[in-house]
C-alpha cells in the first residue's frame, strides 16, 4: 500500500520555471508548498561549477542534464493509421531532468508573442476571411490578450533579468529595437549584449537591405543585475556553453540563478527530488483533485494528499499525466471530440552557412543569447491571402558558441570522413557563420497526443504516443523565409553557401536536433468544447488542478516560448490568488 504523506496546501509537480514562480507566488499567499522533481537535485555550485560544465561530450553530446529515454520517453508517429515506435535516442527535442529542467539548458532567447498570435484565429478571420484557412486546421485564440499579459510579460523579464533593447515603448518607436514587437510598458532591465563580428555583418546588411535589425532579447546578463528577489546575474563572459548547460558564471536566467536561492529559504516550502510523479488522484466524483501519486528515491509509492495541484512539468509530461489521471476528455482526432492531447505543435527553421575564406569570427566567443534579429517577416507583417501560408518567422545571425564537436561546418561538397574531411574542418572552422529563421508551426486535426495502446512505462502506464508531420502550410512559410535568406546570403558576398530548409516531400524526423519548443495538449481557450484549460489555465473539468507550460499554447509562436510561459504562469498565479483562494471553484462558467 501506498504511504501516506502529511496534507499540504500546494503540490507542485516538476520544479522549472513555472514552479519556482508558483512556488514564490503561493508561498507568499501564505500558503505551505510542496515540489515534486522527478530527477536529481541541481543548482550551480556544486553542479555547474568549472571547469567541470565546460565539458562537451559529457554536456553537449550525451546529454547529462536531459531526461535518459529509457526511464521516461513517447511513442511518435507520422500518420493516424501508423504503429507508433519509441522515441529511444535523444535528438528533435530535449526535456530537461532535475531541479531547474528545460530553464537549465537552454541558449536564452526570450521574446514576447506579437499581440496578433494570442488571437491568431480572429485576426486571420477578420483580416483574410475564414476561407483561407485549410479545413485540417485547428488554430484558435488563447483566450487571453497581449493587453492583459503585458504586465506578466514585464516582470518575469524583471525577474529573468533579460538582455535587449525596447523597440515599442508606450506605442512609441524606439530606435534600435524592434520596431513590430507589441507596446512595451519599460525597457528591458538590462541593455543588449555586446556584439560579436558575424552580427555587424548581417545588421548592415540587412539594414541596407531596407529592414530593421535589433538585437536579440537575451537571458544573458550583459552588466551585473540584481533582481526583484534580491538573486544577483553576473555579466556574460561570453564562454560558449549556454545551450545543454548550465551556467557557471550566474550569468544565463534559470530557476537556480533568478528563484530558487530565493525560494529555498521560505519556512513555507520544501521540495523532494527523485520523486517521480505517476498520476493526480481525483476524489469519487473525478471533479477535484486529492493530491497525487508518486515513487520516492527508494522506489516506494507515495500518496501526497494537496488542495491544490500544479502541473508544471515539461509540457509533454503535463499532457501525459492528464492523459492517465482522466482528467478531462481525451481528443478524438476522427471525429474532432474531446480537448485532451489536442493541437500539438512544434517549430519551423531553417537556415544557411555562409563560408568567408578571409574572414575570422572566433567562434569560441559567444553566447546562448547572442544575435542580430530582423522580425520584417513576422505573422503581422505577411499578407496571408497573398502569401498562400499562415504564419511568420524571425531570421537572425547569431554565434552561440565554437565546441569543436558540435561545431564544426564544412562546406558543401567536403568529404563526410578521412583526411578529406579532416582538411575541410582545418580550412572551414573560424570561417562560417550562420542564419536561421525561427518560424511559427500551426495545429492540425491530426497532430495530437494520445495514450499508446502499445507500449508501457516501468510503472505500467501507457506511453504517450505523438502524431505528428510538417503540413504545406507551414513549409510553404519557411520556403518563403528561404527566399529572404537566399538574398541576405548573397549580400553578405560569402566565398560559399549553402541553404537548409524542409521542401515539400520532408518527412517529420526524430533524429537531429531542431528545437526543445513542444507545445500544445492542454491548450488553453474559452469554451471547454475546444480547450482543456481556461483562460487562466485551469482545467475545466477539475477546478483545483492548473496546468502551466507551452502545453496551454494553441499552436506555436514565431518565437521561443519561454517568455510567454513566464507571463502566463504570473498571469495565472494573480488569478489563484486573488480569485481562487478566496472562493474556490471555477474561475470561468463554462
Amino acid at each position: 500500500m501506498a504511504r501516506t504523506e502529511s496534507p499540504v496546501d500546494v503540490v507542485l509537480v516538476g520544479f522549472g520555471w513555472t514552479s519556482a514562480i508558483m512556488g514564490m507566488e503561493l508561498t507568499d499567499a501564505g500558503l505551505n508548498v510542496l515540489a515534486l522533481e522527478r530527477g536529481e537535485d541541481r543548482d550551480t555550485v556544486p553542479d555547474f561549477a568549472y571547469p567541470k560544465m565546460a565539458d562537451e561530450l559529457t554536456y553537449g553530446v550525451r546529454y547529462k542534464l536531459m531526461q535518459r529515454p529509457a526511464k521516461s520517453t513517447l511513442t511518435v508517429r507520422h500518420n493516424v493509421g501508423d504503429m507508433a515506435v519509441p522515441y529511444r535516442h535523444l535528438g528533435s527535442f530535449l526535456p530537461g531532468d532535475g531541479v531547474g529542467g528545460a530553464g537549465t539548458h537552454w541558449n536564452g532567447h526570450t521574446w514576447r508573442p506579437q499581440p496578433q498570435e494570442l488571437r491568431l484565429k480572429s485576426y486571420v478571420e477578420e483580416n483574410f476571411g475564414a476561407d483561407i484557412i485549410p479545413d485540417e486546421m485547428t488554430i484558435q485564440d488563447f483566450g487571453v490578450s497581449y493587453d492583459e499579459l503585458e504586465p506578466f510579460f514585464d516582470y518575469f523579464e524583471k525577474v529573468a533579468g533579460i538582455s535587449g533593447k525596447a523597440g515599442n515603448l508606450n506605442g512609441e518607436i524606439q530606435e534600435g529595437g524592434n520596431p513590430f514587437e507589441g507596446w512595451r510598458s519599460d525597457e528591458y532591465p538590462m541593455p543588449p549584449l555586446a556584439r560579436t563580428y558575424n552580427d555587424t555583418l548581417f545588421a548592415d546588411v540587412a539594414r541596407s537591405e531596407g529592414y530593421h535589425p535589433f538585437p536579440l532579447p537575451a537571458a544573458n546578463a550583459s552588466v551585473a543585475y540584481t533582481n526583484p528577489y534580491g538573486m544577483q546575474l553576473g555579466p556574460c563572459n561570453f564562454c560558449g556553453f549556454c545551450e545543454r548547460y548550465g551556467c557557471l558564471n550566474y550569468s544565463k536566467s534559470s530557476p537556480q540563478t533568478c528563484i530558487l536561492g530565493a525560494l529555498k529559504r521560505r519556512e513555507n516550502f520544501a521540495y523532494r527530488t527523485q520523486s517521480e510523479v505517476l498520476r493526480v488522484e481525483l476524489d469519487s466524483d473525478g471533479e477535484r483533485a486529492i493530491g497525487v501519486t508518486y515513487i520516492d528515491p527508494e522506489g516506494n509509492e507515495v500518496f501526497q494528499p494537496a488542495d491544490l495541484v500544479i502541473l508544471g512539468a515539461y509540457s509533454l509530461h503535463n499532457v501525459h499525466l492528464m492523459l492517465v489521471s482522466g482528467i478531462g476528455t481525451p481528443y478524438n482526432p476522427e471525429t474532432g471530440d474531446g480537448v485532451v492531447g489536442k493541437n500539438y505543435a512544434y517549430q519551423m527553421n531553417g537556415g544557411s552557412s555562409l563560408y568567408f575564406r578571409d574572414k575570422e569570427f572566433n567562434p569560441f566567443i559567444g553566447a546562448g543569447g547572442n544575435g542580430e534579429v530582423i522580425n520584417d517577416f513576422g505573422v503581422e507583417q505577411i499578407d496571408f491571402a497573398q502569401e498562400g501560408f499562415i504564419g511568420g518567422s524571425y531570421i537572425n545571425a547569431a554565434m552561440t558558441n565554437g565546441q569543436p564537436i558540435r561545431n564544426m561546418p564544412l562546406r558543401a561538397g567536403a568529404p563526410s570522413w578521412g583526411e578529406g574531411w579532416k582538411q575541410a574542418v582545418q580550412e572551414t572552422y573560424g570561417h562560417v557563420m550562420s542564419i536561421g529563421s525561427h518560424g511559427s508551426n500551426m495545429s492540425y486535426r491530426d497532430c495530437y497526443l494520445d495514450l499508446d495502446p502499445n507500449y508501457t512505462d516501468d510503472h505500467g502506464r501507457p506511453l504517450m504516443r505523438m502524431t505528428f508531420d510538417w503540413k504545406a502550410n507551414d513549409v510553404r512559410m519557411t520556403q518563403f523565409m528561404k527566399q529572404k535568406i537566399d538574398t541576405l546570403s548573397k549580400a553578405l558576398g560569402p566565398d560559399d553557401y549553402r541553404l537548409s530548409f524542409k521542401d515539400f516531400d520532408t518527412r517529420y524526423d526524430v533524429r537531429p536536433y531542431q528545437t526543445t519548443h513542444n507545445v500544445g495538449g492542454a491548450i488553453m481557450g474559452t469554451d471547454p468544447s475546444s480547450s482543456a484549460l481556461n483562460r487562466y489555465l485551469q482545467s475545466w473539468d477539475v477546478h483545483n488542478v492548473f496546468v502551466m507550460g507551452a502545453s496551454a499554447f494553441p499552436q506555436n509562436l514565431q518565437y521561443n516560448p519561454t517568455g510567454l510561459v513566464g507571463a502566463l504562469a504570473y498571469w495565472s498565479a494573480k488569478a489563484i490568488r486573488e480569485q481562487y483562494l478566496p472562493n474556490p471553484g471555477p474561475l470561468v462558467q463554462a
